[in-house]
């Protein structure tokens, strides 16, 4: 469990220090548009509670699909293969750079342990 959190909180981390570039704010507010624009269509379209709808919003994102939610309607299958199609490249593209800021700190963090201290 600790080593979970400790994950959790360095990807926090990592999209904390993303924040501060432009291009990192760019794939931050699609990703996060992406997700709320499958999260609004499903609840409305295919009826599902609005915490259903952003599982199974984030559960497609990240290709994992579990199967215990599925569109039930022709207009939820047609916007789900174009919401795979485009959201998919936006999500890897996210969690890219969330890495990179992540290795870029523990980079950082290794230099600061062998520098020796100015005098």
């Amino acid at each position: 469990m600790l080593s979970f959190i400790l994950t959790f909180r360095r990807m926090f981390r990592g999209i904390w220090r993303g924040l501060k570039e432009p291009e990192f704010q760019v794939l931050f507010s699609l990703a996060a548009l992406t997700v709320m624009s499958g999260t609004l269509f499903y609840s409305r379209f295919e009826e599902m509670r609005w915490l259903d709808a952003l599982y199974f919003s984030v559960i497609t994102l990240t290709t994992i699909g579990y199967g215990d939610f599925v569109p039930s309607t022709d207009l939820g299958k047609v916007f789900t293969i174009g919401y795979v199609i485009t959201g998919v490249g936006i999500m890897v593209g996210f969690v890219t750079q969330v890495f990179n800021h992540l290795q870029q700190a523990r980079l950082e963090e290794v230099r600061k342990k062998k520098t020796p201290p100015s005098e």
